[in-house]
């Protein structure tokens, strides 16, 4: 599986999302994507407790630890590499979490709108 260019959807290098939990396609820490990757797990989300009850209700339950997958279950706050289509889903529902701009692929534009996305986006932090 070859990664695609790390571009996130700003044009610049793709920052990393998460290493606690170590997330992506490839369970490098970005949402990196290849060919092999259907899903698209290309959005850099900021989980919420409405979030994660909306998806454990569309039957992707991300809270349960799964140990035998090395998962140990996501809790609102966490940063997590989202499908594109789920946060789209999501974000239409009114139910989307932040997204990390600089960490999200521009890949994630395939199937979501940059306007969205920015819509989304998790203010700077505060210097």
């Amino acid at each position: 599986m070859e990664k695609t260019t790390p571009v996130n959807v700003l044009g610049g290098p793709l920052a990393p999302c998460s290493h606690q939990p170590r997330t992506g396609f490839f369970r490098d820490g970005h949402c990196n994507t290849c060919a092999e990757d259907t899903g698209s797990h290309t959005v850099c989300a900021v989980m919420t407790d409405e979030f994660l009850a909306y998806s454990k209700y569309v039957g992707n339950d991300l809270t349960t630890p799964r140990p035998e997958f090395g998962f140990a279950g996501l809790r609102e706050g966490d940063r997590w590499c989202l499908c594109a289509a789920r946060f789209r889903q999501a974000a239409e529902e009114g139910l989307g979490p932040r997204v990390d701009l600089e960490a999200t692929h521009a890949r994630a534009l395939d199937l979501v709108p940059l306007s969205l996305l920015k819509s989304h986006a998790e203010a700077p932090e505060e210097p």
